[in-house]
Protein backbone atom coordinates (compact mmCIF):
# COMPACT_ATOMS: atom_id res chain seq x y z
CA UNK A 1 0.00 0.00 0.00
CA UNK A 2 1.40 3.60 -0.82
CA UNK A 3 -0.53 6.93 -0.32
CA UNK A 4 -2.07 8.26 -3.51
CA UNK A 5 -2.91 11.73 -4.45
CA UNK A 6 -5.64 12.09 -1.91
CA UNK A 7 -3.73 11.15 1.09
CA UNK A 8 -5.25 8.12 1.45
CA UNK A 9 -3.79 3.98 1.23
CA UNK A 10 -4.32 2.84 -2.29
CA UNK A 11 -3.49 -0.99 -3.51
CA UNK A 12 -0.43 -1.07 -6.02
CA UNK A 13 -0.32 -2.69 -9.03
CA UNK A 14 3.53 -2.67 -10.97
CA UNK A 15 3.12 -0.63 -14.59
CA UNK A 16 3.43 -2.50 -17.66
CA UNK A 17 5.74 -1.86 -20.14
CA UNK A 18 4.50 0.10 -22.86
CA UNK A 19 4.92 -1.11 -26.76
CA UNK A 20 7.10 0.86 -28.91
CA UNK A 21 4.44 3.09 -30.58
CA UNK A 22 3.61 4.63 -27.09
CA UNK A 23 7.38 6.02 -26.99
CA UNK A 24 7.38 9.45 -27.11
CA UNK A 25 9.54 12.43 -26.61
CA UNK A 26 10.35 14.08 -23.32
CA UNK A 27 9.39 17.69 -23.55
CA UNK A 28 13.14 19.21 -23.36
CA UNK A 29 13.39 21.56 -26.43
CA UNK A 30 13.71 25.53 -26.00
CA UNK A 31 9.76 26.17 -26.99
CA UNK A 32 8.66 23.85 -24.25
CA UNK A 33 10.91 25.71 -21.26
CA UNK A 34 9.21 29.09 -22.87
CA UNK A 35 5.64 27.78 -22.67
CA UNK A 36 6.64 26.35 -18.89
CA UNK A 37 7.85 29.63 -18.14
CA UNK A 38 5.11 31.28 -19.30
CA UNK A 39 2.29 29.42 -17.66
CA UNK A 40 4.36 29.54 -14.73
CA UNK A 41 4.23 33.84 -14.71
CA UNK A 42 1.07 33.88 -15.66
CA UNK A 43 -0.49 31.48 -13.06
CA UNK A 44 -2.00 29.34 -15.28
CA UNK A 45 -2.85 25.47 -15.10
CA UNK A 46 -2.52 23.29 -18.70
CA UNK A 47 -4.30 19.37 -18.65
CA UNK A 48 -1.17 18.94 -20.51
CA UNK A 49 1.00 18.82 -17.09
CA UNK A 50 -2.10 18.33 -14.46
CA UNK A 51 -2.89 15.10 -16.32
CA UNK A 52 0.75 13.63 -17.46
CA UNK A 53 -0.38 14.12 -21.14
CA UNK A 54 2.06 12.01 -23.13
CA UNK A 55 2.02 14.84 -25.76
CA UNK A 56 3.10 17.32 -23.80
CA UNK A 57 6.02 17.32 -25.32
CA UNK A 58 5.27 17.51 -28.81
CA UNK A 59 2.30 20.22 -28.34
CA UNK A 60 4.70 22.44 -26.60
CA UNK A 61 6.90 22.28 -29.06
CA UNK A 62 4.36 23.33 -31.56
CA UNK A 63 3.45 26.17 -29.52
CA UNK A 64 -0.09 24.37 -28.41
CA UNK A 65 -1.25 24.08 -24.75
CA UNK A 66 -4.45 22.94 -23.58
CA UNK A 67 -5.24 25.40 -20.49
CA UNK A 68 -7.00 23.87 -17.71
CA UNK A 69 -9.02 26.65 -15.62
CA UNK A 70 -10.72 26.80 -12.28
CA UNK A 71 -7.36 25.60 -10.63
CA UNK A 72 -5.90 22.31 -10.65
CA UNK A 73 -7.70 20.17 -7.68
CA UNK A 74 -10.68 17.86 -8.78
CA UNK A 75 -13.82 17.51 -6.76
CA UNK A 76 -13.60 13.85 -7.86
CA UNK A 77 -11.84 10.79 -8.68
CA UNK A 78 -11.62 8.86 -11.47
CA UNK A 79 -9.90 5.58 -12.08
CA UNK A 80 -8.09 7.05 -15.17
CA UNK A 81 -6.88 10.37 -14.36
CA UNK A 82 -4.02 12.04 -13.04
CA UNK A 83 -5.13 15.51 -11.49
CA UNK A 84 -5.25 15.87 -8.21
CA UNK A 85 -8.30 15.35 -5.78
CA UNK A 86 -9.16 17.33 -2.80
CA UNK A 87 -10.69 20.80 -2.22
CA UNK A 88 -10.68 23.13 -4.39
CA UNK A 89 -9.64 27.14 -4.05
CA UNK A 90 -11.96 30.07 -4.95
CA UNK A 91 -12.54 30.88 -8.27
CA UNK A 92 -10.02 33.68 -9.66
CA UNK A 93 -12.33 36.22 -11.37
CA UNK A 94 -8.59 37.02 -13.14
CA UNK A 95 -8.01 33.89 -14.42
CA UNK A 96 -9.36 34.39 -17.49
CA UNK A 97 -7.85 38.39 -19.06
CA UNK A 98 -4.25 36.03 -17.82
CA UNK A 99 -5.36 33.08 -19.94
CA UNK A 100 -6.21 35.72 -22.78
CA UNK A 101 -2.72 36.94 -22.53
CA UNK A 102 -0.98 33.91 -22.65
CA UNK A 103 -2.99 32.78 -25.78
CA UNK A 104 -1.98 36.07 -27.09
CA UNK A 105 1.59 35.27 -25.88
CA UNK A 106 1.57 32.30 -27.71
CA UNK A 107 0.42 33.53 -30.68
CA UNK A 108 -2.68 30.90 -30.56
CA UNK A 109 -4.83 29.99 -33.58
CA UNK A 110 -6.90 28.04 -31.75
CA UNK A 111 -7.46 27.47 -28.36
CA UNK A 112 -8.60 24.70 -25.91
CA UNK A 113 -9.85 25.33 -22.36
CA UNK A 114 -11.19 22.75 -20.20
CA UNK A 115 -11.14 22.19 -16.46
CA UNK A 116 -11.08 20.45 -13.12
CA UNK A 117 -14.63 19.22 -11.85
CA UNK A 118 -16.07 21.65 -9.20
CA UNK A 119 -19.15 20.33 -7.73
CA UNK A 120 -18.44 22.38 -5.24
CA UNK A 121 -19.92 25.26 -7.58
CA UNK A 122 -23.42 25.94 -7.70
CA UNK A 123 -23.01 26.47 -11.90
CA UNK A 124 -19.89 23.77 -12.04
CA UNK A 125 -17.69 26.15 -13.07
CA UNK A 126 -19.57 27.36 -16.27
CA UNK A 127 -19.86 30.90 -14.97
CA UNK A 128 -16.01 30.57 -15.84
CA UNK A 129 -16.02 29.04 -19.09
CA UNK A 130 -18.21 31.45 -20.25
CA UNK A 131 -15.77 34.61 -18.90
CA UNK A 132 -13.02 32.58 -20.71
CA UNK A 133 -14.48 32.61 -23.82
CA UNK A 134 -15.74 36.36 -23.83
CA UNK A 135 -12.10 37.23 -22.94
CA UNK A 136 -10.24 35.53 -25.96
CA UNK A 137 -13.29 36.84 -27.89
CA UNK A 138 -11.88 40.42 -26.97
CA UNK A 139 -8.15 40.11 -28.26
CA UNK A 140 -6.54 41.42 -31.03
CA UNK A 141 -6.51 38.40 -33.11
CA UNK A 142 -9.48 36.12 -31.38
CA UNK A 143 -8.40 32.32 -31.99
CA UNK A 144 -10.70 29.86 -32.78
CA UNK A 145 -12.31 28.32 -29.43
CA UNK A 146 -12.72 24.86 -27.87
CA UNK A 147 -14.06 24.06 -24.17
CA UNK A 148 -14.06 20.90 -22.92
CA UNK A 149 -16.15 20.65 -19.83
CA UNK A 150 -17.38 18.42 -17.34
CA UNK A 151 -20.56 17.10 -17.30
CA UNK A 152 -22.12 19.60 -14.78
CA UNK A 153 -23.85 16.73 -12.81
CA UNK A 154 -26.26 16.58 -15.74
CA UNK A 155 -27.46 20.45 -15.65
CA UNK A 156 -28.10 21.61 -18.94
CA UNK A 157 -28.96 25.18 -17.06
CA UNK A 158 -24.92 24.87 -16.35
CA UNK A 159 -24.42 24.23 -19.56
CA UNK A 160 -26.65 26.49 -21.68
CA UNK A 161 -24.27 28.87 -19.46
CA UNK A 162 -21.41 27.57 -21.85
CA UNK A 163 -23.41 27.78 -24.98
CA UNK A 164 -24.41 30.85 -24.96
CA UNK A 165 -21.04 32.23 -24.84
CA UNK A 166 -20.64 30.19 -28.50
CA UNK A 167 -17.49 28.61 -28.46
CA UNK A 168 -16.38 27.38 -31.71
CA UNK A 169 -16.24 23.17 -31.00
CA UNK A 170 -18.25 21.78 -27.34
CA UNK A 171 -16.49 18.76 -26.04
CA UNK A 172 -17.80 16.63 -23.24
CA UNK A 173 -16.04 13.03 -23.52
CA UNK A 174 -17.98 9.83 -22.72
CA UNK A 175 -14.44 8.47 -22.01
CA UNK A 176 -15.14 5.10 -21.84
CA UNK A 177 -18.12 2.21 -22.70
CA UNK A 178 -21.49 2.05 -20.83
CA UNK A 179 -20.87 -0.96 -18.87
CA UNK A 180 -17.34 -0.25 -17.80
CA UNK A 181 -18.62 3.65 -16.19
CA UNK A 182 -19.10 2.29 -12.48
CA UNK A 183 -15.42 1.78 -12.15
CA UNK A 184 -14.02 4.25 -14.81
CA UNK A 185 -16.28 6.93 -13.76
CA UNK A 186 -18.13 6.20 -10.95
CA UNK A 187 -19.19 9.99 -10.49
CA UNK A 188 -20.57 10.12 -13.41
CA UNK A 189 -23.27 8.31 -15.84
CA UNK A 190 -23.75 7.20 -19.47
CA UNK A 191 -26.80 8.21 -20.04
CA UNK A 192 -26.23 11.69 -18.69
CA UNK A 193 -23.64 12.24 -20.92
CA UNK A 194 -25.24 11.43 -23.84
CA UNK A 195 -28.61 13.46 -22.91
CA UNK A 196 -25.85 16.60 -22.57
CA UNK A 197 -24.11 16.16 -25.76
CA UNK A 198 -27.77 15.64 -27.35
CA UNK A 199 -28.82 18.79 -25.57
CA UNK A 200 -25.48 21.24 -26.82
CA UNK A 201 -26.34 19.54 -30.14
CA UNK A 202 -29.79 20.61 -30.76
CA UNK A 203 -28.74 24.54 -28.96
CA UNK A 204 -26.05 25.20 -30.87
CA UNK A 205 -24.70 25.31 -34.77
CA UNK A 206 -21.31 24.69 -33.22
CA UNK A 207 -19.22 21.34 -33.55
CA UNK A 208 -20.09 18.72 -31.01
CA UNK A 209 -16.86 16.57 -30.11
CA UNK A 210 -16.69 13.69 -28.00
CA UNK A 211 -13.44 11.20 -26.90
CA UNK A 212 -13.08 7.51 -25.89
CA UNK A 213 -10.61 5.65 -24.66
CA UNK A 214 -9.68 2.13 -25.70
CA UNK A 215 -7.71 -0.43 -23.46
CA UNK A 216 -9.87 -0.12 -20.33
CA UNK A 217 -11.20 -3.70 -20.54
CA UNK A 218 -14.09 -2.49 -23.26
CA UNK A 219 -15.09 -5.51 -25.88
CA UNK A 220 -14.70 -3.85 -29.76
CA UNK A 221 -18.09 -4.12 -30.32
CA UNK A 222 -19.38 -2.21 -27.29
CA UNK A 223 -17.07 0.53 -28.67
CA UNK A 224 -18.86 0.84 -31.82
CA UNK A 225 -22.51 0.97 -29.69
CA UNK A 226 -20.48 3.51 -28.09
CA UNK A 227 -19.88 5.39 -31.23
CA UNK A 228 -23.36 5.18 -32.82
CA UNK A 229 -24.60 7.02 -29.61
CA UNK A 230 -22.67 9.43 -30.01
CA UNK A 231 -23.62 10.23 -33.16
CA UNK A 232 -27.65 9.71 -32.25
CA UNK A 233 -26.53 12.59 -30.02
CA UNK A 234 -25.52 14.99 -32.72
CA UNK A 235 -20.92 14.13 -31.97
CA UNK A 236 -19.25 14.71 -35.90
CA UNK A 237 -15.72 15.21 -34.06
CA UNK A 238 -13.97 12.33 -32.86
CA UNK A 239 -10.66 10.98 -30.61
CA UNK A 240 -9.84 7.55 -29.85
CA UNK A 241 -6.86 6.89 -28.15
CA UNK A 242 -5.23 4.49 -25.80
CA UNK A 243 -5.96 4.42 -21.74
CA UNK A 244 -2.30 4.79 -20.40
CA UNK A 245 -2.39 4.27 -17.11
CA UNK A 246 -0.72 7.22 -14.73
CA UNK A 247 0.65 5.43 -11.92
CA UNK A 248 0.57 2.25 -10.23
CA UNK A 249 -2.46 3.28 -7.91
CA UNK A 250 -4.66 4.17 -11.18
CA UNK A 251 -6.78 1.56 -13.02
CA UNK A 252 -4.41 -1.05 -14.94
CA UNK A 253 -4.72 -1.52 -18.50
CA UNK A 254 -6.27 -4.18 -19.70
CA UNK A 255 -4.38 -4.01 -22.98
CA UNK A 256 -2.09 -2.10 -25.65
CA UNK A 257 -4.51 -1.77 -29.16
CA UNK A 258 -2.51 -2.27 -32.20
CA UNK A 259 -2.18 0.76 -34.21
CA UNK A 260 -3.99 -1.31 -36.58
CA UNK A 261 -7.09 -2.02 -34.40
CA UNK A 262 -7.44 2.21 -33.90
CA UNK A 263 -6.78 2.50 -37.85
CA UNK A 264 -10.60 0.08 -38.24
CA UNK A 265 -12.13 1.54 -35.04
CA UNK A 266 -11.14 4.85 -36.38
CA UNK A 267 -12.46 3.88 -40.17
CA UNK A 268 -15.81 2.37 -38.54
CA UNK A 269 -16.28 5.54 -37.15
CA UNK A 270 -16.59 7.44 -40.76
CA UNK A 271 -18.68 4.97 -41.97
CA UNK A 272 -21.18 5.46 -38.86
CA UNK A 273 -21.06 9.32 -40.08
CA UNK A 274 -18.56 11.34 -37.83
CA UNK A 275 -17.25 14.57 -39.85
CA UNK A 276 -13.66 14.32 -38.86
CA UNK A 277 -11.89 11.29 -36.69
CA UNK A 278 -8.89 11.27 -35.07
CA UNK A 279 -8.05 7.69 -34.04
CA UNK A 280 -4.32 6.42 -32.98
CA UNK A 281 -2.55 5.46 -29.29
CA UNK A 282 -1.72 8.66 -28.69
CA UNK A 283 -4.96 10.30 -29.76
CA UNK A 284 -6.38 12.47 -27.21
CA UNK A 285 -8.97 15.61 -26.85
CA UNK A 286 -6.46 18.69 -26.59
CA UNK A 287 -4.37 16.96 -29.22
CA UNK A 288 -3.80 18.90 -32.93
CA UNK A 289 -7.26 19.80 -31.92
CA UNK A 290 -7.03 22.86 -34.39
CA UNK A 291 -6.42 20.70 -37.19
CA UNK A 292 -9.14 18.26 -36.18
CA UNK A 293 -11.46 21.16 -36.61
CA UNK A 294 -10.01 22.44 -39.27
CA UNK A 295 -9.12 19.97 -41.17
CA UNK A 296 -10.99 18.52 -44.44
CA UNK A 297 -13.93 16.05 -43.61
CA UNK A 298 -12.98 12.30 -43.56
Amino acid sequence: MILGKTGKSESVIPLQPKPRWLKVKAPLSLECLEVERLLKDLKLHTVCQSASCPNRGQCWSDGEAAFMILGNICTRRCGFCDVTTGRPQPVDPQEPLRLAKAATALKLKHVVITSVNRDDLPDGGATQFAACITALRTTAAPPTIEVLTPDFQGSTQNLDLVLAALPDVFNLNVETVSRLYPKVRPASDYAMVMKLLAWASSHTQRAIKSGIMMGLGEEPDEVVQTLRDLRSSGVTLLTIGQYLRPSPTHLPVARYVSPEEFDRMGQTAKELGFHRVASHPLARSSFHAEHLFHGPAS
